[in-house]
């Protein structure tokens, strides 16, 4: 069997690029610790990002806490492997009236999300459905609306929409060097306010932060 790898050096950077409580530290710890338990049998991140998986998914993740600092309900699309929302969860843990949603419509990585809320003791909430049925059925208000990793940003207003328009939700998605190019295709059918934030994990990337969203009248 092999070995765990060695990440107290990327650990340290991402908490220099994110710093974090103590308390959150040490729940981050645990997280970190399952999924790569759970990562030998299901596939919950790219196997070549595991070396910098503090960088590359944590600090990444708690980024966006601090471009929405009073947020109290947050939903994540696709949470798959926890990235944001268990990350964001576990920074939220001591805030009162905190919760997450998560929307996973696979069953195994849903179940590797309800094992992660068992054992990090974060305010989660696991929806193991699509994000269209969850969208359809949720009357809560929401602060945050987060996705990851999950699908170009046009799509990703198509399913979200219902969430972001009726709740007034500040959307905050994670994007790569191609973030503006998205924006482009998706301002084709949104009118968007956005503004575009640099990532302080990857000097290439930006989140998306979208505070209004309005369906053009005509689209083509």
């Amino acid at each position: 069997m092999n070995s765990p790898p060695d990440l107290t050096a990327d650990r340290t950077r991402a908490f220099a690029l994110t710093p974090v409580s103590r308390e959150t530290a040490v729940r981050l710890d645990r997280f970190v610790a399952l999924l790569l338990q759970w990562q030998r049998t299901t596939n919950l991140i790219a196997p070549s990002t595991i070396a910098h998986l503090w960088t590359r998914h944590i600090a990444d993740s708690l980024q966006l806490i601090d471009l929405a600092p009073d947020a109290r309900t947050w939903i994540d699309l696709g949470s798959g492997g926890g990235f944001p929302g268990v990350v964001v969860a576990c920074a939220l843990a001591d805030r009162e009236g905190a919760m997450v949603h998560l929307v996973e419509s696979n069953t195994k990585k849903a179940a590797f999300l309800r094992e992660a809320q068992r054992v990090v003791q974060a305010p989660v909430t696991v929806h193991a459905e699509r994000i269209e049925a969850f969208a359809a059925r949720f009357t809560g208000r929401a602060d945050v609306v987060t996705a990851r990793a999950l699908a170009p940003l046009k799509a990703l207003l198509d399913q979200s929409f219902r969430l972001l328009g009726t709740s007034g939700a500040t959307a905050l998605f994670p994007k790569g060097e191609n973030a503006q190019l998205e924006l482009g295709e998706a301002g084709k059918v949104w009118n968007i306010k956005v503004n575009l934030v640099p990532s302080r994990t990857d000097p290439a990337a930006r989140i998306v932060v979208i505070g209004e969203l309005v369906k053009r009248g005509v689209t083509h």
